[in-house]
């Protein structure tokens, strides 16, 4: 097989990321991330998108030099085209554009929640088709069947607020800092998760809700203050326990209900918040008790980086799925 060097670039949200993947492996995956939207509590999307640009640059050179690769050796240029912050996307996609256009490659456009199944094929071992992954992240919660690398299905997905999304919320509601949700997973590991009960909401089918566990933590919060200003700091780490309890059984509740029904073994996390400890853990208990074979990404894939785009963009250049100089990014495009 000849030599495919293929340059992805991944900045849907607030991290700038370059990897060159050589064959289906991961060379370099380099990320620059974003520390001014600390001070605002999330995102700023103006911001980030400046960010980005002043970003991309030295990170797809560093990746470059990383991988031993010379821009020349390039055979195909991938970017994140949607979902994700509309003036980020438009970063990333006109750098590919110029870089391709400049050296005469082909383009290739990935969706980011696809990528984020595909994580599972940079190391081994990987999945067996056809396999569940459930992809957990701040704007998103599916969960998806694989018959292929480029074959999958939306089974359900959150119709309101993405598990990410209610970890960061609720971590406001505490004062924690931003980015809350690993915080409230660190301090979760100290609490006791079963003191204060959340309701856990079922939804018909595999489709997911959390709204409402945001307001339950919020009444709740509101009732016990006026009992005890105090209650939060005297009770932060079974509270972040307790939150985490809940959110994790109902993601795992779907993710055991499809693979009861579908009678699937081989079963994934994938997505930021596939990084949360307490999912990790409770998913393998869940794979011993189901006899899956669970496989959960490395920590580096898991967040946004373009070794994700990287892999995904080497199965659609075996496919030749190439797009043209008119594909534009888009903020919210559905996938399946």
């Amino acid at each position: 097989m000849s030599i495919v060097n293929i340059l992805a670039i991944e900045s849907s949200c607030d991290e700038t990321s370059a990897a060159i993947i050589q064959n289906g492996i991961v060379l370099s995956n380099l990320i620059a991330t974003q520390q001014v939207h600390e001070q605002y509590g999330g995102v700023v999307p103006e911001m980030a998108s400046r960010a980005h640009m002043q970003n991309i640059l030295p990170v797809v050179d560093t990746a470059l030099k990383n991988a031993g690769v010379d821009k020349k050796d390039i055979h195909a240029v991938a970017f994140t085209q949607a979902p994700g912050l509309i003036g980020s996307l438009l970063v990333g996609t006109c750098f590919a554009k110029g870089f391709a256009q400049a050296l005469d490659l082909p383009l290739i456009a990935v969706h980011h929640m696809q990528a984020h199944v595909l994580a599972h094929f940079i190391d081994a071992p990987k999945p067996q088709f056809p396999f569940l992954c459930l992809t957990v992240s701040g704007g998103h919660t599916q969960v998806v069947l694989c018959k292929d690398y480029l074959d999958m299905q939306v089974l359900g997905e959150t119709v309101d607020d993405a598990a990410g999304e209610a970890f960061d919320k609720v971590a406001k509601m505490l004062g924690l800092p931003y980015p809350g949700g690993p915080l409230v997973d660190k301090l979760a590991k100290e609490g006791d998760a079963r003191r204060f009960p959340f309701p856990v909401t079922d939804m018909n089918g595999y489709d997911f809700s959390f709204s409402g566990i945001k307001t339950a933590v919020l009444y709740f919060l509101q009732a016990q203050k006026k009992k005890d200003p105090d209650f939060v700091a005297n009770n932060l780490k079974d509270i972040c326990a307790s939150v985490q309890y809940t959110i994790v059984a109902m993601l795992l509740k779907k993710l055991e209900k499809a693979a009861a029904e579908l009678g699937i073994k081989e079963i994934g996390i994938a997505g930021g918040v596939s990084a949360n400890s307490g999912l990790r853990a409770a998913l393998t208990a869940a794979g011993e008790k189901n006899g899956w074979t669970v496989h959960i990404p490395k920590f580096e894939y898991c967040t946004d980086n373009a070794a994700m785009i990287g892999i995904t963009a080497h199965y659609k250049y075996l496919k030749g799925q190439f797009a043209d100089l008119s594909v534009t990014p888009s903020a919210r495009a559905a996938w399946s």
